[in-house]
């Protein structure tokens, strides 16, 4: 039992992990698209810059009101930010 506890935490963290980098990707992507820089992510969001560098790597795990403020940036509804992931 102690076994099947271990490698459903590894296998859910591993499935997190992955949702983070994907994520991260499409925040990259749409930054990308808009020709902006991370600061200018940064000051869109009112975000710090390395913020935005640690969300586009997948190290960071969002609040909903902060993908909200993504939302807003890139003016988008924010079920948009989940399509396609």
């Amino acid at each position: 039992m102690y076994v099947d506890l271990l490698y459903s935490i590894r296998f859910f963290c591993n499935v997190k992990d992955k949702l983070l980098i994907i994520f991260g990707n499409k925040i990259r992507e749409l930054r990308n698209q808009k020709n902006w820089s991370q600061e200018k992510l940064a000051e869109e969001t009112d975000f710090h810059r390395t913020y935005i560098g640690m969300i586009e790597r997948g190290e960071r795990n969002l609040s909903l009101l902060n993908v909200q403020k993504f939302a807003k940036a890139f003016d988008l509804p924010i079920e948009d930010l989940f399509k396609n992931l």
